[in-house]
């Protein structure tokens, strides 16, 4: 993990992002990290007080904390500690089997002409393991997951079984 800190009218020092680099750690309990993942950190001036905005972009969303205080220290404390929130929050949402659908928000109602509604939906299809489809599934609420397996980079669909289970669907190319 990198963790880029950029200062707007405040200097920022080794010791500083040291500091940050160091708050940061506790995220490997709940992430692992390519090397190349990015943490973005920015500390403002507003008035005379400082602000940190930290962004973390995951694959199962974006985490993201914004903090003002009197002192540097105390706004990452409080930023790290909202970071943890929003983790553990989305880390019970997994737990939770029958939430509202967060679908409604993506689909687009469309009517053909007997002005019966169909309802269009457009996915993007990301490679990802199965472990990260179910995960997504689970995030989103949905009871299925189209993406691209990184072992047979062809098209799956991962599904919840009535018993309570997962499913996977494989698509082959029709001979």
């Amino acid at each position: 993990m990198k963790v880029n800190v950029h200062g707007k009218d405040v200097d920022v020092s080794p010791k500083t992002v040291a500091m940050i680099e160091e708050k940061l750690s506790f995220l490997n309990k709940y992430f692992v990290f390519e090397d190349d993942q990015i943490v973005n950190s920015i500390i403002k001036k507003v008035g005379n007080k400082i602000r940190i905005e930290i962004t973390i972009p995951t694959r199962i969303g974006t985490l993201r904390a914004e903090v003002t205080d009197n002192e540097l220290r105390d706004a990452v404390d409080e930023a790290v500690k909202r970071l943890e929130t929003q983790i553990t929050t989305q880390k019970s949402r997994l737990n939770r089997r029958h939430k509202e659908s967060l679908a409604s928000s993506f689909v687009e109602e469309e009517t053909d002409g007997n002005d019966v509604p169909v309802r269009t939906k457009t996915v993007t299809i990301t490679e990802m393991s199965l472990d990260e489809a179910i995960l997504q599934m689970e995030m989103l609420g949905h009871s299925f997951f189209i993406y691209k397996d990184e072992e047979t980079e062809g098209v799956a669909v991962c599904y919840r079984r009535y018993d309570g289970g997962y499913g996977l669907i494989e698509v082959e190319e029709a001979a």
